[in-house]
């Protein structure tokens, strides 16, 4: 009870304590509950701190979970992986420009780049770029803290190694886990790298705007050099701090519009604006003084601004396309080679070569390569000068089609294409070439490199008489059958240019200068066996196929694909390298961002033909300068070199073609429409399609010249090798000369590889023969025919001779050798129709009479009689061909039949009856009379018939010209007959025996049948 008693005292006690402090025990507990709650409060934000620490680490570790651990070389290789534009150089490293790219940059080192752009570029983007780990962390936050509140003011957070790692290892995609991967590549960076090595990446791969060109450009190098036109290491305080101003916002800031030409004040201005706020950072962190800064800031950086510079496609855009395609072709070879694949399979799989070809394009453009071209800068320039100077293309039509959305009228215009391409024989190297006319045309295409067309009669040295000659089968003069034919299975009938022209057995020089189609093309199908097309394989023809190795006109150009102007005027390089043939090539070497040569072009010859043949061959192309169907070129040079050369023609003009060489360059030439349009429309204004071509190839042939004269116009000549010969030879058989053939006249001397083949076979194609004319040619005479008629003491083509002659592919042996040439006529018998012919219609003017042709086809000649006193008394015989003209008497009547090659006559002609004279004084006449019998001047039919002496000349003038057809001889007349469709050329005879009728034959070339 006690200690109960004295607990409650205590207690008391203590009530009274307490009741004493009252005031003082309220701030005690106050203050204590302000302690235990601050407690609580400290706890619970330094738990929740950990708690929301611990969830942003675990997010941040989730965000960059899957983000594999790049090694410090792996890193360091995407980093380092600029894309940098590539670079074309003429030959001799004569800078040409850019490969096109959508982003154009040239790497440079710290070392290159001026301090003050460098202190530029920090004091804007990176004012602790030497003290920070990669990271600034309250940057990070303040960027943190505005995306959460979606702060409208952004204020910049990223370092320089952030920058970095965004636009070489990620993208630019907004997203946390972009943002940690960038802070967790960043650190890593920090520690793989140094700072050196970051900055100057940095400044390699930045974004600046455009260039003077208007081309997208990366990189303070490439900056300074297309916004100032000086280097990064040359850059003045105004000028860096304009180039450190413009990533924020390239194209606003950037002083080119997309088409490169400077911007307005007003366009200018945010660049401008941009700039002064970089020198004021500059000046805050201490990089600039004062007076530097008031200096700067008033500078006139416009006036240093470049102006608009044109890029290589719009200075040289065939060449500039030609060498990226090249490039690709050879880039595509390399990367296949790098992954372990033959790059021959690129050529026999298409899809492989397509998967390359598309990482070709894209390492080309972004690769840094300097690519260096076989292209002669002068050449080029002066083929590009003379092909645009060029008057003589032809037409060029124009076509109207109405837009669809707008519904304007848009006007294309199509004018007449040329490719050419000269190459330097015994290297390969394409010195120069056109591509085409109009580069702005929807069809950017280069007519030199990559159309490919039939080259018509180019094709015959290359596919029928060099490989003739490397068999052995001709010498550059043996006989050839200039014969129509018609195949027996499918009907095939060709013709020459001239399609009623049969020239019988001509040599083959002459054959190949006149451009024959009928020739070539018997003598190709004597060797098709031997399947000469590959010689063309050989010869880089790329197109080549298993039909082109069995179709007959592939000897005149007739290919499934055709070939370009490269492939065709390379495989003549050929004849000049002696049988070897040398690769065309246009890009000499590659280099890389380092100076390694990754390409360097080899020549690796390819033995064609012998040197005998190829030399054999390029004689015989003399002759078409000389004499043939290139006349027109050679007399247009201003020089004089050794030359040979070979037209071709395509079916209608479609195609026409010219390739000649001398010992040290090729120069091919092709014409036509993009569309196969005929050339040959409004030749009255422009001239024959083939006159065109001629003085095309001598007006860039000379514009070569005039740049390098040493070069194209050489002083040696081809030389003969010591196996070719002259040996003699049957000109009808092209065997040895038998006394018969000597006889005849015929014996000729040629060129041949006496390793190969030289007459030996004495001549047995010829016999004794009678013969008579028809219609120009020459018959055998039948036991019938009347002995006034025949030609005797001649000699006969032996009948077993011509049926092995003409071959396989037949043809009218009557043809073979054709009337008036000489004594020699052919085995054909003539089949008459075996009835009378009939009769003609005479006619006379004074002492002279006349008379019509009769219409039957199998007559010899025509008798004239005298029937003044009723009965016939012959007057003259004259055999066919040699006129129909008689002198007669006054006074008296005749008529005129005809005979024909049986005997028999034709029913007699009207009577003519002439006056008798009245003798009067002779009357002297005038001086330069042209009836001087001596200076005849016939103009009926396009020329008249043979007189008794002289010789006349007959040719055509093309053009539907009825006229000038028939060949005869007067007393030195030479009449004129050019047609036009005029028939009559304005008639008339004068002078006593007018002569044989001359007109201008059109260039004798071929069509592909």
């Amino acid at each position: 009870m006690n200690r109960i008693i004295e607990y409650i005292r205590q207690f008391n006690a203590k009530l009274d304590r307490l009741a004493t402090s009252k005031q003082m025990s309220r701030i005690r507990i106050t203050g204590s509950v302000i302690w235990n709650l601050i407690l609580i409060f400290l706890i619970f934000t330094t738990t929740a701190a950990i708690f929301i620490g611990g969830l942003g680490l675990g997010y941040f570790a989730s965000l960059v979970k899957d983000d594999p651990l790049m090694t410090k070389a792996e890193m360091r290789d995407q980093i380092y992986n600029y894309d940098e534009t590539s670079e074309i150089y003429f030959a001799g490293d004569i800078y040409i420009g850019k490969l096109r790219t959508d982003l154009e940059r040239r790497e440079t080192s710290i070392a290159k780049v001026s301090p003050t752009l460098i202190n530029a570029v920090l004091a804007t983007e990176d004012e602790y770029f030497n003290e920070h780990d990669g990271i600034v962390p309250k940057a990070v936050l303040r960027g943190l803290f505005q995306d959460i509140t979606n702060s409208s003011t952004q204020t910049g957070g990223s370092t320089l190694t952030q920058q970095l790692i965004k636009n070489q290892i990620l993208t630019n995609e907004v997203s946390y886990e972009r943002k940690a991967r960038e802070i967790l590549l960043a650190l890593r960076v920090e520690k793989f790298m140094t700072k050196q090595e970051i900055i100057e990446a940095y400044l390699n791969i930045i974004p600046y705007g455009r260039n003077a060109s208007g081309k997208n450009i990366a990189g303070v190098e490439t900056a300074a050099q297309g916004i100032f036109g000086i280097s990064a290491s040359e850059l003045n305080l105004a000028q860096a701090a304009y180039i450190a101003g413009i990533p924020q916002a390239p194209f606003a800031h950037t002083p080119f519009t997309n088409k490169g030409e400077i911007k307005d004040a007003e366009g200018l201005k945010p660049g401008i604006e941009r700039m002064e706020t970089v020198l004021k950072r500059m000046l805050a962190v201490g990089y600039i003084t004062q007076p530097e800064y008031e200096q700067a800031v008033k500078y006139d950086i416009t006036k240093d601004f470049r102006e608009p510079e044109p890029e290589a496609t719009d200075n040289y855009p065939w060449l500039t396309y030609e060498l990226e395609d090249r490039a690709k072709e050879i880039i595509a070879r390399v990367l296949a080679e790098k992954d372990g694949i033959d790059p021959k399979r690129l050529d026999e799989e298409e899809n492989l070569e397509e998967k390359y070809m598309i990482l070709a394009d894209r390492d080309v453009r972004s690769g840094g390569y300097r690519i260096y071209s076989t292209i002669d800068k002068g050449m080029y320039d002066a083929m590009q000068e003379a092909a645009q100077n060029f008057q003589g293309y032809g037409h060029t039509f124009t076509k109207t089609e109405i837009d669809e959305e707008t519904g304007e009228e848009i006007v294309t215009e199509e004018p007449v294409q040329v490719g050419s391409i000269a190459i330097e024989n015994n290297t390969g190297r394409i010195l120069s070439f056109v591509g085409g006319r109009k580069f702005d045309l929807e069809q950017q295409f280069n007519y030199a490199t990559r159309a490919f067309r039939p080259n018509g009669s180019t094709m015959k040295p290359l596919l029928v008489y060099a490989p003739a000659i490397e068999y052995g089968v001709i010498g550059a003069g043996s006989p050839v059958v200039d014969v129509k034919f018609t195949r027996g299975f499918d009907g095939y009938s060709p013709t020459n240019y001239l399609e009623n022209q049969e020239l019988g057995i001509i040599p083959a020089r002459e054959a190949l200068a006149k451009s024959q189609n009928l020739p070539a093309l018997r003598l190709y199908d004597s060797i098709l066996d031997k399947k000469p097309a590959g010689y063309l394989e050989k010869m880089g023809f790329s197109q080549v196929t298993p039909g082109d190795y069995e179709n007959l006109s592939a000897a005149i150009g007739g290919l499934t694909y055709g070939t370009t102007v490269e492939e065709n005027t390379n495989a003549f390089t050929t004849f000049a390298n002696g049988g070897q043939f040398i690769d065309a090539y246009m890009i000499d070497r590659i280099e890389d961002l380092d100076g390694n040569i990754i390409y360097k072009h080899e020549v690796e010859p390819v033995k064609v033909f012998s040197p005998e043949t190829s030399y054999m061959v390029t004689d015989m192309l003399r002759d078409v300068l000389d004499q043939g169907t290139a006349t027109r070129a050679n007399s247009a040079l201003k020089f004089s070199s050794d030359f040979a050369a070979k037209t071709g023609t395509t079916n209608d003009f479609k195609d026409v073609w010219l390739v000649g060489y001398n010992p040290n360059i090729s120069l091919g030439v092709w014409l036509g429409y993009e569309n196969n349009k005929s050339l040959a429309q409004f030749n009255n204004t422009y001239g024959q399609p083939s006159t065109r071509v001629n003085l095309l190839w001598a007006s860039l042939m000379n514009s070569l010249y005039d740049v390098n004269p040493e070069l194209v116009d050489p002083a040696g000549q081809f030389e003969r090798p010591a196996n070719v010969v002259n040996a003699s030879f049957c000109g009808i058989s092209g065997d040895a000369p038998s006394t018969a053939c000597s006889q005849a006249g015929l014996v000729r001397s040629d060129l041949f590889n006496r390793n190969v083949f030289l007459p030996s076979k004495v001549d047995s194609s010829l016999n004794a023969s009678t013969s008579v004319m028809i219609d120009g040619k020459a018959y055998i005479a039948l036991d019938s025919t009347p002995r006034e008629f025949v030609i005797t003491g001649g000699s006969g083509i032996n009948a077993e001779f011509a049926s092995r002659i003409l071959g396989r592919l037949g043809g009218d042996p009557s043809k073979l050798w054709p009337g008036g040439t000489s004594n020699v006529v052919s085995s054909a018998k003539f089949n008459a129709d075996g009835s009378p012919p009939q009769a003609v219609t005479a006619s006379h003017q004074g002492n002279a009479m006349t008379w019509s042709k009769s219409a039957s086809n199998d007559v010899i000649g025509y008798r004239v009689y005298d029937i003044t006193n009723g009965s016939r008394t012959l007057v003259s015989t004259l055999r066919d061909g040699s006129g129909r003209q008689s002198t007669i008497t006054s006074g008296r009547s005749y008529i005129v039949v005809a005979v024909d090659i049986t005997g028999r006559e034709s029913a007699n002609s009207n009577t003519i009856t002439t006056a008798v004279e009245t003798p009067t004084e002779p009357v002297q006449p005038p001086e330069n009379n042209n009836a001087d019998p001596n200076n005849g001047n016939g103009e009926t039919d396009g020329g008249s018939d043979d007189g008794s002496n002289g010789e006349g000349n007959s040719s055509e003038d093309g053009n539907d010209n009825p006229n000038g057809n028939d060949e005869g001889s007067g007393n030195n007349g030479n009449g004129n007959g050019n047609g036009n469709d005029n028939e009559n050329n304005n008639g008339g005879e004068n002078g006593n025996n007018p002569g044989n009728g001359a007109g201008q034959t059109p260039p004798t070339d071929e069509t592909d049948q």
